[in-house]
């Protein structure tokens, strides 16, 4: 087990505090990328799919074979009052649990990067491959987010 992979997740953890800092409301609910998602969204998604990724690691860590359930990331923003959320609060818990998972998962023995759980819609997937797939996750996104802010301050 490469344990690097813990640290590589653990160094993301301010990464949406960074990107939302000094937006105005208005910044943050506009869609500077036609057609996708705003500032907001985006940063939203990041905090539920980490604290989504959260649950999946720690019942891959403490279950056997646990049952992981996807989720309609679409109708979580479109769905849930998401423009009442505070930005900077967002970043602050997206931060806090990065830190706390990471700091859970450097506890963790190499064997048990290799313990599974079953995704309703991927199959079976390991603890190693959900953090990797959630460093992958949050670098992909920090592509449309810094395109999302280029675009803001060319306005």
């Amino acid at each position: 087990m490469d344990r690097s992979i813990i640290e590589r997740y653990a160094s993301g953890a301010d990464a949406v505090s960074e990107s939302v800092r000094g937006l105005t409301d208005a910044q943050a609910a506009s869609h500077p990328v036609p057609g996708k998602w705003s500032v907001r969204q985006l940063a939203v998604h990041l905090l539920d799919s980490d604290l989504v990724a959260s649950d999946r690691m720690k019942r891959i860590a403490a279950e056997e074979r646990p049952l992981l359930m996807g989720y309609d990331e679409n109708r979580w923003l479109s769905r849930l009052p998401i423009d009442r959320l505070n930005l900077t609060e967002v970043g602050e818990a997206f931060a806090l649990n990065r830190r706390i998972t990471a700091a859970l998962l450097r506890g963790l023995e190499d064997s048990d990067f290799d313990r599974v759980g079953v995704h309703s819609e991927r199959g079976i997937v390991t603890l190693a491959g959900l953090v990797t797939g959630y460093i992958e996750h949050l670098d992909g996104h920090l592509i449309h987010m810094r395109a999302k802010l280029e675009r803001l301050k060319a306005r």
